[in-house]
């Protein structure tokens, strides 16, 4: 079998369990000890069990194109001890090492932003994207900007309202739970794509060590304003054009 045939074999179970070696590698190289171990495990768990049952409608992960996958899930090994971390940060019961945390999360998420677009580039290059890696590349961005939200704020010098950034597409979410017209589709747009890509950003400045406390806390609300208008702009398109918001005049009788 040729070097590019096997890299487009699919993505299988051992993949994953691979990219979680990795992360548990990742995490063994600070001095937080068996908490983070156990949180990255957990997490990884939990996103196993997502992907798996995301699979479950690509006729599972033996059905699923490999080569962008791989990529994606290496960044999500290394996104996978941030979100340890931000995980610890919420039980007030457990101390952080606060001295050299901001720069080994600064630098492992600024790896995971580098890797962006590789994915895709990757996929596109051998013929195998899919609605599968697309989505799967979109909640790992959601995700790991939850959890620099959460460092933004714990043990970050940002207050509970840098969790908004984070919080805000799950809110969205789940508001369209309980309204359908927010499930409709949204045309593309750059507004939207700028936005979102802005956001990891942000939040690094808002962590990184050498920030002054007034930038971090600037960039972060420059951030959360900049999704607010973006998320409030898409709100008010799909409330114009939900389903019968547009009656059709009544047929004019003979």
């Amino acid at each position: 079998m040729s070097v590019s045939a096997a890299l487009r074999k699919p993505l299988r179970s051992a993949d994953l369990a691979l990219a979680g070696l990795l992360a548990i590698g990742v995490a063994t190289l600070t001095p937080i000890g068996p908490a983070l171990l156990l949180a990255t495990a957990f997490l990884w768990g939990l996103l196993w069990a997502l992907l798996v049952r995301g699979a479950a409608h690509a006729d599972g992960l033996s059905g699923i194109p490999g080569p962008g996958n791989r990529v994606t899930l290496v960044r999500a090994a290394l996104a996978a001890p941030v979100g340890g971390v931000a995980l610890l940060a919420l039980i007030p019961t457990v101390d952080l090492p606060v001295y050299w945390l901001p720069a080994w999360v600064v630098t492992l998420a600024l790896l995971v932003l580098l890797l962006d677009g590789v994915d895709g580039a990757v996929a596109r290059r051998s013929g195998t994207e899919s609605a599968f890696g697309a989505r799967f590349d979109m909640e790992l961005d959601a995700a790991l900007i939850l959890a620099l939200s959460v460092l933004a704020w714990q043990p970050g010098p940002a207050g509970p309202w840098v969790l908004a950034i984070g919080a805000m597409r799950y809110l969205f979410v789940l508001a369209g739970r309980v309204l359908p017209w927010l499930r409709a589709e949204l045309p593309p747009s750059r507004r939207r794509q700028a936005v979102c890509v802005l956001q990891t950003p942000a939040l690094l400045v808002a962590l990184a060590p050498a920030v002054p406390t007034s930038v971090a806390i600037a960039a972060a609300v420059l951030a959360l304003a900049m999704l607010t208008v973006s998320f409030a702009t898409d709100i008010v398109y799909l409330y114009r054009n939900r389903p019968g918001s547009h009656p059709q005049p009544p047929e004019e009788t003979p």
